[in-house]
């Protein structure tokens, strides 16, 4: 024999074979709905975990600190190899050098590049000593540009190259270079036309020292 069908409550007497399916359904769709908040809840936490052991479980420590560059025993090494003096930058408290080097080629040139030591300070000046030859190299370096101008600092004539659209690609707005002896030297950066006199003036001792020697 059957087992009568319960009386439910609610209803005062047994539930239709219906009703039965449709009470499942709506326990199964409420347990589905309660287990799919309880896996987002819990994903939500593991993320919150992961990120707190990045932020506090790896070293943060200081940035890395840029190696300094001994440009003064670089620039001993190449005036051994051209067998001429070199023009060394000196760079006090504002200037850091990010490269210096020989480049080979005709003419070698003595290069270095400087930029502000302080961080708040932006742009480049690039000093190029090209042995042995004269004004009519610096368009190898400022992309065809002729100079258009000259300027006289402290006693010492530049050329001004004006380089508009020509050095936009190289980030270089501003240049001057003069005859150092035998040598042309060229300054050409991103810095303003104030911040690159002051640097040339700064290498004027040598300039007319090597000037002189020749």
């Amino acid at each position: 024999m059957n087992k009568p069908a319960p009386i439910v409550a609610e209803l005062g007497r047994p539930e239709t074979p219906a009703e039965t399916a449709a009470r499942k359904a709506a326990s199964s769709k409420a347990y589905r709905s309660s287990q799919t908040v309880r896996s987002l809840v819990a994903a939500l936490i593991a993320t919150l975990a992961i990120v707190a052991v990045i932020v506090f479980a790896v070293p943060r420590g200081e940035p890395a600190t840029t190696e300094d560059i001994d440009v003064a025993g670089i620039a001993a090494d190449v005036e051994s190899t051209v067998g001429s003096p070199v023009i060394v930058p000196e760079l006090g408290s504002f200037w850091r050098v990010n490269a210096a080097g020989l480049t080979s080629g005709a003419p070698m040139v003595w290069d270095v590049t400087l930029a502000p030591a302080a961080q708040n300070e932006r742009g480049f000046i690039k000093l190029a000593q090209a042995f042995g030859t004269d004004a009519s190299w610096a368009p190898q370096r400022l992309n065809g540009t002729a100079p258009t101008d000259t300027t006289t600092i402290d006693g010492v004539e530049w050329d001004v190259y004006d380089l508009g659209d020509a050095g936009a690609k190289q980030n270089i707005t501003y240049a001057i270079g003069t005859q150092a002896g035998d040598d042309y030297l060229l300054l050409y950066g991103s810095r303003s036309a104030e911040s690159t006199a002051e640097l040339a003036e700064s290498l004027l001792p040598q300039i007319r020292e090597l000037s002189e020697t020749r």
